[in-house]
């Protein structure tokens, strides 16, 4: 039995990891359920999964009657408190963006493992928590689909070193606009995602493709692999998850159907695989399965990534920092898509660069990021 500590308990992450733990009850119990201001909805999961902790960000007013029997912790720190708090043998952070990074760190204290799923964590804080897993001798195991494929595809390489990553894309919910169509697509266009069901930020993400940038920096920090030996391709099917190339120029290739659930699964059960009730794959009914490259014209979001991850200094900070602000004004329908890259393209090009060595140095410029992102599209 191992106890579940799940950050972002109440997100789309969260809910498939506790189908998983509910699924099987003998293996898995969740301990600590967190979330930011939804309340209700983690009263509800609550109630089902009876945890011992459990944290939010925003303070309710009142804490139900039937629910006063668990450790409740409020507040900036309350997703560490009750980290510390929970003695979980696993943390799956689901953190939305920058705000998982402190709770990564600290899931690395008190945690045996900690289950990612939150790229944003390695994307603005990568050197900072992979010496930290590796300090601690603590282990990090993906739960994006794409570095869970990788991951699969390593553990069957019998320790032969990989030549190149590549990470599938479907292409988002605008893969067949027009640049401009893509300009001026409403919040309802892109949340229309064409295989996956994720919360709002991310399916955004996934329309500019700013969130396979992400990967690549993700992936570069997670597998040691440069930039240049990581590619994109896009996918449409989301059948094949990513693969790995070898010195011989073989591939590994893992494929399954588009279900978070099954990530989410086999890192919980790592080194074992589990049952998650997912669809299987009918290869006899499978038409087709396509690739192209992406549109750097159209979707100029991804090149940005690989610019950031060469330049380093904290030019990946810049770059979510500026995303998060602008996607967040996009989705209260404050901007138009098309500023997205604007934005992202004017921090990058205005920022002060330093090589963060501490949180507080990545924070402090996650902050001029989200400035010069106002800036740009308030111009």
């Amino acid at each position: 039995m191992r106890k579940i500590a799940v950050l972002g308990a109440t997100g789309s992450i969260g809910t498939q990891t506790l189908d998983v733990i509910k699924k099987h009850p003998d293996k898995f119990r969740a301990c600590l359920l967190s979330a930011s201001s939804d309340a209700e909805g983690l009263f509800q999961l609550a109630r089902i999964h009876k945890p011992d902790v459990c944290s939010l960000i925003k303070e309710p007013e009142s804490i139900p009657d039937d629910l006063k029997n668990i450790q409740w912790f409020f507040g900036p720190t309350a997703t560490e408190d009750a980290l510390k708090a929970s003695k979980a043998d696993d943390a799956l952070c689901a953190v939305v963006g920058i705000a998982g990074l402190s709770a990564v760190m600290c899931a690395l204290d008190a945690c045996e493992r900690v289950l990612l799923a939150n790229k944003e964590a390695l994307v603005t804080g990568g050197s900072l928590v992979m010496e930290k897993a590796k300090r601690l001798h603590k282990l990090l195991l993906p739960v994006d689909s794409e570095h869970s494929a990788i991951f699969q595809c390593l553990e069957a390489s019998n320790g032969n070193a990989a030549e190149r990553i590549i990470l599938t894309c479907s292409g988002g919910a605008l893969r067949l606009f027009s640049k401009e169509e893509i300009e001026n697509a409403s919040v309802t266009d892109v949340l229309k995602h064409p295989t996956w069901r994720m919360g709002g930020k991310i399916t955004v993400d996934c329309a500019s493709l700013m969130n396979k940038g992400l990967e690549v920096i993700e992936a570069h920090h997670l597998f040691s692999m440069p930039a240049d030996k990581i590619d994109v391709v896009i996918h449409p099917q989301s059948v094949i998850h990513s693969m790995v190339e070898f010195e011989d120029g073989a591939c590994l290739a893992q494929l399954g159907q588009p279900d978070m659930r099954g990530p989410i699964g086999y890192a919980m059960g790592y080194p074992e695989r589990i049952e998650y009730g997912g669809k299987r794959l009918d290869f006899k009914t499978l038409s087709s399965l396509t690739f192209d490259t992406p549109d750097a014209d159209r979707f100029p979001c991804l090149s940005y990534a690989y610019e950031a991850l060469k330049h380093g200094n904290g030019a990946p900070v810049v770059l979510n920092g500026a995303n998060e602000e602008v996607v967040g004004e996009f989705l209260r329908g404050n901007v138009k898509f098309g500023e997205i890259p604007r934005a992202v393209r004017y921090a990058l090009d205005h920022a002060k660069y330093i090589e963060p060595e501490s949180i507080e140095d990545v924070y402090a410029l996650d902050k001029e990021a989200r400035r010069l992102a106002r800036c740009a599209f308030s111009m």
